[in-house]
Parts: structure tokens; sequence; C-alpha cells
């Protein structure tokens, strides 16, 4: 969720901070704000609201000194106000936090015992007194830190500054993401690499009970125990450049525009056009021996499992099981040796996948990631890794990251399907070259940006909204539903249109609109009837079909908008496109703040 940013080196720490921070907005961005060290005084500048508030303020108050922590929040404990945003100090340390200390009550009561006086309202300003209760007690900084740290219950990611020793910084993580970046005379701690780009592609991140005391020159990390330990100096791919929205008014539009492009990136990597056949990593295990798999994501992650389930259970005929991380972790399902955990997530540090996989991990399942930084918690931890190439998505909605997971996910389902002999080679050659088209016919749809602007005028009037599809689309209404609901503020809801009858035919009249996404497939005459009776409680129909489809369908449809004809099988993919510009093209009519839409953060950290 929040992001977070150090320096300790030459330049001036305040423009390091601030240039990281526009990088992290998209975790957070109720708060913002930096403290560095200025002749051994912390000095802090802090605003409610995005980060443009903050470099207001620091342009009207400049802050000196080489050593610095910065943050972007997104308010767990306390509303988002100066008082309870980041950094919080006491004048002798200085904190900046990412995640949740679940015994915080209980700390600060024992703190306030002892006399120590909280200006905010949050978690984290328990560490801060409890690091200078240590140090007044006579403890040394890297003593007081460890101490400090062991009483903490729950998951977090910290940066500490220490007025008296401007000589160091101090990162921990448990739980919540933190990298090292080593520069030249200069060193830095990030949420992840982004942050850290334009200053290094050098990272080492630190592992689940990790802390780090870092100098202008070096780092020197320690586990859980206090013990030294070594852990991997990596080179990251992501450019220095700061990422812009371009001609785009949205960082969204502008992902919905690169989808084309994505979606060829992430099959060009594997698919071997000469021999029309799918080729995966290496893999440590056989694909022919698995016999169940467990796929596991969050939000819309989670409607990419929901899709590969249909696509692996009807191609390969292995029965899987999707789950919504944030419940599977509690549930801990019993799990048979050798099975195969199938884990989603942009980020590849969302805590309610992270838990999952380990909980997989540890009872004995091969792990197969799909995420699109390779660097990522989720990527480390797997056995094996499919990347979707999305690159940097800013957006907190997801778009291509979601269409490039249904892209890897697809892939992944021929190739298990051929492994196992459930398909032959002419049927792998069929479906793979479908997805060959899915870029072309991509851009194709991007063309339909007016007339799906146009329905959104009707959208934007209703106070509820009902998405509808049959098997493969299904996940796709789940999709619309949620982007609308995520950017416009408007109410929806997805369901299988089979369920309409059971219940949800009871909210349909001349006030709500329903989506139905049906391209003439094998179920299309089952949605004519679900349309039909739409229509008959005065309910009027957005379809999303194909030419054929809008053909048959006749009246019946108050709007329709028009997708290229391919293969069922990747049908989707090419879906997810106008139900993501109709969600934007309504929220542009609504005047909601799209790319950071409110409460909302891009990738969900803690719990």
């Amino acid at each position: 969720m929040c992001g977070i940013i150090g320096v300790i080196g030459r330049a001036k720490a305040a423009d390091c901070l601030l240039d990281g921070l526009k990088r992290l907005e998209y975790r957070g961005y109720d708060s913002a704000g930096i403290a560095t060290l200025v002749d051994g005084a912390i000095v802090r500048r802090r605003a409610p609201g995005k980060i443009a508030n903050l470099a207001a303020i620091v342009a009207a108050e400049p802050v000196g000194g080489t050593t610095g922590i910065g943050h972007t929040r997104w308010a767990t404990h306390g509303v988002p106000n100066e008082a309870n945003a980041h950094p919080l100090s006491d004048g002798k340390v200085a904190v900046v936090h990412n995640g949740i200390i679940e015994n915080f009550q209980e700390l600060r009561s024992d703190l306030e015992k002892k006399g120590h006086v909280f200006a905010s309202d949050t978690d984290t300003e328990v560490v801060v007194h409890l690091i200078s209760d240590y140090l007044a007690q006579g403890r040394n900084a890297e003593d007081a830190v460890r101490a400090a740290l062991g009483r903490l219950h729950g998951a977090f990611a910290l940066a500490i500054l220490i007025a008296d020793r401007p000589d160091v910084l101090f990162g921990a993580r448990k739980g919540s993401p933190l990298a090292v970046g080593y520069g030249d005379g200069e060193m830095y701690l990030g949420s992840d690499a982004m942050a850290l780009a334009p200053m290094t592609q050098r990272i080492t991140y630190l592992e689940d009970g990790d802390w780090v005391a870092i100098t202008k020159d070096s780092a020197t990390v320690r586990d859980g125990t206090g013990a030294t330990v070594n852990r991997a100096m990596v080179q990251t791919a992501l450019s220095g450049a700061l990422i812009g929205k371009g001609e785009y008014p949205h960082f969204m539009l502008k992902e919905i525009y690169e989808q084309p492009q994505v979606l060829g990136d992430t099959l060009r990597a594997l698919f071997n056009p000469a021999a029309r056949s799918i080729t995966l990593p290496p893999m440590p295990f056989a694909l022919k021996d698995v016999g169940r798999i467990t796929a596991v994501a969050c939000g819309t992650a989670y409607y990419a499992c929901l899709v590969a389930k249909y696509w692996i259970e009807m191609l390969a005929r292995v029965p899987v099981d999707a789950d919504i991380g944030s419940e599977y972790r509690y549930r801990a399902p019993p799990l048979a040796t050798g099975g195969l955990g199938l884990f989603v997530s942009q980020s590849g540090e969302t805590a309610d996948t992270l838990a999952p996989l380990k909980y997989c991990k540890a009872n004995g399942q091969h792990i197969l990631s799909v995420v699109n930084v390779p660097e990522s918690s989720v990527a480390r931890e797997s056995h094996v890794v499919l990347p979707t190439h999305a690159g940097p998505e800013i957006g907190v909605a997801s778009t291509k990251a979601f269409t490039t997971q249904l892209m890897a996910l697809a892939c992944f389902a021929i190739a298990l399907a051929k492994a196992r002999g459930a398909i032959d080679s002419a049927t792998e050659a069929r479906l793979s070259t479908a997805l060959v088209e899915v870029p072309s016919r991509a851009a194709d749809v991007l063309h339909l940006d007016a007339a799906i602007r146009a329905v959104a005028e009707e959208l934007a009037q209703a106070r509820d909204v009902l998405y509808l599809g049959r098997g493969l689309l299904y996940p796709i209404a789940l999709e619309g539903a949620l982007k609308l609901k995520e950017i416009s503020y408007i109410h929806a809801e997805g369901y299988a249109a089979g369920e309409m009858k059971h219940g949800p035919i009871a909210l349909i009249d001349q006030h709500t609109p329903v989506v139905m996404i049906a391209p003439s497939d094998a179920l299309f005459d089952k949605s004519i009837s679900n349309m039909e009776q739409v229509v008959a409680r005065g309910g009027r129909v957005i379809l999303i079909s194909d030419a054929a489809g809008i053909a048959r369908a006749g009246k019946n449809a108050a709007h329709s908008i028009c997708l290229p004809k391919l293969d069922p099988f990747v049908m989707p993919i090419l879906a997810a496109i106008p139900v993501q510009l109709l969600a934007y093209h309504v929220a542009v009519l609504k005047g909601t703040d799209i790319d950071q839409p409110r409460n909302l953060a891009k990738s969900v950290t803690v719990e």
C-alpha cells in the first residue's frame, strides 16, 4: 500500500525523496511527507492529499540535508490529515511505515505509562517511541532498532532516521517489501525498484525478517536473530525515466491503449511461431504429472484465475480450485503432495496472495506464478515464473496487467493440455494461432472508443448496473462490474447469466441497465433468452458481441458494441477491453479521479 523512499549520501535529499514519491504515488495518496537530517535535527514537511501538495510546501519551505526518508500514505490507522502523515517523529527518531502493527494498542499503553506523549492516531508512532525509549536507556542505535523490531507484531516495512546518527539509515521488512539500492557514494531504500530506478538499477531485496543499516557506502543486512547475512544484488530492468501519460489524459486510458503491444510482447515470450506451439520456461516438475491445480489471487487477478479454470478444465481436463487469497489463507485446505499452486499478481507483493503461496509451498506444492514484476516477492518465492511483460501499470484499476495475465494463462493451459495428451498438435496450433490474432484484433476494438463513449452517457445516469456473462465470459462480467465500481463509484454486480433468474432479476427495471457479454458461441441461444427476460421487465440491454450475435439479438439490445469475430477460446481477452473503456468513459463523465480512485491503492501489501 504505502510507499517508502530513503536516501543517505551526497546530493540534496529532498529532491531525491520527492522524485521517488512521485513514482510511488500509485501505492497511496491520502497524505505524504519527508524528513531530513539538518545539523543533527530532524526537519519534516508533510501534507494531506497527493504528492503535489507536499511538493508545494517543500518549494515554499525548502529543507536541506543529504539524509532523509519519505512516504506516501494509504491510511490504515487514523484519518488522512497532516498529524497522521508520515514521517512520524518525536524529534529524536523519525519513521515511515508500510503495513500494520497489530499490537500497537498494547505497546502504546505501555509507553504512555512511561510518559511518552503521542501526537497522532497511527499505529506507526509506537515504533518511534519504542526506539526512543531504548535510546534513553543507553542503548546504541543498532541495539535500539533491533530491540524495538523484536516487539512488533504484524506486517511492516520501515525506514528509520535517528537524529544522533546522521551516518546511518535503518530499514526493516516483515511481510511488506523493501529494497536497498546501491549508488556511487550514496545508498537508498525503497518500497520497490520503481522508486529507485532514477538513482540506481543495482538492488538488493530484503527477505522476510531482515533489517538493514545503510551508510553512504555500504549496507549491512541482519536477519531476525541479529546475524549478519548476505543478500544477492540484482540488476533491475526498470528505466530511470519517470513514467508519463504522454498524450493521454489519464494513465488508465494510456494503459488500455498499450494492450495490443503488451499482449504481443507477452505472447512472443511463450509462443514458437515456427512450430505454432507454446514453449514454457524450464520447470522442475513434469507438466504431465500435474493432477490438480490451486489457483489463488485477489481482485482482478482472481478473475483471471476464474478464466484460467475454464480453460484448464476444458482443455487439459485437470481440476482447478480457484480461490480468493484473503479467504484461502485462513481456510488452510488439505493439499496432496505434488499438486500445482498457481498464483497471479500484478505487483507480486499482494499480502493476501503471498501468504497462500507460502502455505502451498510448505505443503509440497509446486509453485507457478504469473506476475508483472520479475523481481517481486511472489516471483522470488516461485519455482516457475510466467512474466506478463505489461510494463509498469500506474492506474490503480488494472487493465493491461489483466489482459496479459489472461494471455500468459491461455498459453499455460494449452501447454498443459498438450503435455497431458488432452489435445493434439493440430488443436495446439489452432489455439495458438487464435492467440496470435489477439493483439491486432485488440487494436480493432480500440477503434470502437467513440461508440463506447456514446454508450457510457446512458450508463453514467444509472445508480445500479448488472453485468451478465456465460462460460468463459462470466469472469469478464465480474471484471466489468468491478471496473465500474472502482472508478465511477456506481454500484455494479456481475453474475453468471444463468443465475439471473435465481435472484438478480428482482432488481431489473427501466432504471437498471444490463451489460450482456455474449459473443455468438455455443451458449449464445441461452444468452438471447436471458436478454428477452430482461427486456420483458423493462430493462435496457447493452450487448457486447460480434456481428453475428448482434444480428441475432435483433431489437433486444438498446445498444450494441461489436467485437471482431475470433475463436471463442480467446474471446475473454478481447471482451475485457470494451468493459474497461466503458468504465473509463463513465468515470470521465462522472468527474471522478480515474487513476487514483478514492480509498484504493495499487499494491495491497497489508491485510
